[in-house]
């Protein structure tokens, strides 16, 4: 006996989702998990303010970028969530609709055990098919930071920076970064 065809989920599966998890549309699934753990959000956020800081601010560092924390895209079909993405500043959308129509410049997705496999096999190759040309893939575990650029139609690893290493890594290679910082605390 053959099983029944699955439903396409919706944007409605994601707002009906409790408030207290992340939910997704992922090739058509629904995919909904817990917020992130401390050290998640700990490497996210001294991520996100320093180059926020030096790229979207332009204090010590080049601007012309707007970085968002947890945005709502909307590709095609798929509702994602990456950790940070950025926008150069001449393709920021304009509007206030909560969420994001148009694909980033840059994506970071900050690894869990839960989450890894869907962040590579999954979402990685969706932000690659929307026009997403740089993507970063940081795990606190293993104090790694994962550095993509999409060419043509598949995404090259260009750098793999560990433990407390300077890195200056596309697209934000302007500024040094001190990965040391990302997993303290």
């Amino acid at each position: 006996m053959a099983e029944p065809a699955k439903r396409r989920a919706t944007y409605q599966d994601v707002l009906d989702a409790p408030a207290h998890m992340v939910a997704e549309i992922i090739n058509g699934e629904l995919h909904v998990q817990p917020r992130p753990h401390r050290r998640h959000v700990r490497a996210a956020s001294v991520l996100g303010m320093d180059l926020g800081s030096a790229f979207d601010r332009g204090k010590q560092g080049p601007g012309g970028w707007v970085l968002v924390f947890e945005p709502e895209l909307h590709l095609e079909q798929d509702v994602l969530v990456p950790d940070i993405a950025g926008w150069r500043i001449e393709r920021y959308p304009a509007g206030d609709e909560a969420f994001y129509l148009v694909a980033p410049d840059w994506v970071c997705e900050v690894l869990s055990p839960r989450t890894e496999k869907h962040d590579r096999a999954q979402k990685l190759h969706i932000y690659g098919h929307s026009g997403v040309s740089f993507a970063w893939l940081v795990k606190p575990e293993l104090q790694l930071l994962e550095v993509y650029q999409r060419k043509a139609d598949s995404w090259t690893l260009v750098g793999t920076f560990q433990d407390d290493a300077k890195v200056r890594a596309v697209p934000f290679d302007a500024v040094e970064l001190e990965l040391g910082a990302l997993w303290q605390g």
